[in-house]
C-alpha cells in the first residue's frame, strides 16, 4: 500500500510539472491563466508568477486582467518578494480604483514596504515610505479589520525612526562634537516629545554642555559653565530619581569647582 501511495504522489507531481511546462511554452493565454491560478491555489507561487507575467500583457484591457494582476501581485507577496509586490499592488490600485480588492491591495502594498524597512542603524528611506503608505491606508480605511494591525505597524516604525534619531544624537556626543550633540538632542526632543528616551537624551545634553564648557577657550568658559549648571538643575528637577543622576551630579560639582575662580575674580 505504501509503495502504491508513493507512486501516486510521484505521478501527480510529474503530471503537475508537465502541465506547467506545457503551459509555459503554450501560445494559449487562457491555458497560462488557468494553470497559473491552479498553481497559485496550490501554493506554488513562483511557477504561478511566471505564468501570470506571461499572460498579463495579453489580457490587458480584458475583464480577466483585474483578477490576474491581483494574483500576480499576491504571488510575489507570498514569496516574500516585497519590493516587487509593493510595486504591483500599487499598480493594481491605480489601474482598478473601484475594485473590491482595493483595500486588500493597499494594505498588502503598505505591508510590503513595512517588510522592506531595515534595522534602525541603516538608512531609513524605506521606513519613511512604509509609514506614508500605512498612514494612507489608515486614512482611507480607519474602520477596517486591518486598521489595528496597521496602527501597530505605524507605532513600531515610528519607534525605529525615533531610535535612529536618538542614536545619531548620541554619536555626536561619543565623537566629542558637543555643539552638534546639543543641537541634535534639542531637535530630537522637539520631533519626539513623548519619547521613551527623553531622560537619557536630557542627560546626554547635560553631559555635552558640561564637556563643551570644560574644554572651552577662556573667554567662553564662564558662560558655558553657568549654562551647564542651569541645565543640571533643570535635569534634576524633572528626573529626581534618574539612573544618570549620580554621574550628572559628579560633573555638576566639578562644574561648580571650575566656576569658583570666576566668582573669586568678581
Amino acid at each position: 500500500m505504501k509503495n502504491s501511495f508513493y507512486i501516486l504522489i510521484l505521478v501527480l507531481a510529474f503530471s503537475s510539472c508537465s502541465e506547467y511546462q506545457k503551459a509555459l511554452k503554450s501560445e494559449n493565454i487562457a491555458t497560462k491563466y488557468r494553470v497559473g491560478e491552479d498553481l497559485y491555489n496550490a501554493g506554488k507561487f513562483s511557477k504561478a508568477n511566471r505564468l501570470f507575467e506571461q499572460a498579463i500583457p495579453q489580457y490587458r484591457g480584458k475583464p480577466q486582467a483585474e483578477r490576474l494582476m491581483f494574483l500576480n501581485a499576491d504571488a510575489s507577496y507570498q514569496m516574500e518578494n516585497y519590493f516587487v509586490s509593493g510595486y504591483h499592488f500599487e499598480r493594481f490600485v491605480s489601474a482598478y480604483p473601484k475594485s473590491t480588492k482595493k483595500e486588500e491591495a493597499l494594505f498588502k502594498a503598505a505591508k510590503s514596504y513595512y517588510q522592506l524597512s531595515p534595522v534602525y542603524s541603516k538608512d531609513q528611506g524605506d521606513t519613511n515610505t512604509a509609514l506614508e503608505k500605512l498612514q494612507e491606508y489608515i486614512n482611507v480605511y480607519p474602520e477596517s479589520k486591518n486598521a489595528t494591525e496597521a496602527n501597530a505597524l505605524v507605532k513600531e516604525l515610528s519607534v525605529k525612526l525615533e531610535k535612529k534619531a536618538f542614536e545619531i544624537a548620541k554619536q555626536y556626543n561619543r565623537i566629542s562634537d558637543f555643539k552638534a550633540s546639543i543641537s541634535s538632542i534639542d531637535h530630537f526632543i522637539i520631533d519626539f516629545p513623548g519619547t521613551a528616551f527623553r531622560e537619557e537624551a536630557l542627560y546626554i545634553k547635560f553631559d555635552s554642555e558640561y564637556q563643551l564648557a570644560s574644554r572651552s577657550v577662556e573667554y567662553k568658559k564662564k558662560a558655558r559653565l553657568e549654562a551647564a549648571v542651569k541645565f543640571y538643575n533643570a535635569f534634576k528637577k524633572v528626573n529626581p530619581n534618574s539612573e544618570f543622576l549620580e554621574d550628572a551630579t559628579t560633573k555638576y560639582e566639578n562644574t561648580l569647582e571650575q566656576l569658583k575662580k570666576y566668582n573669586t575674580k568678581s
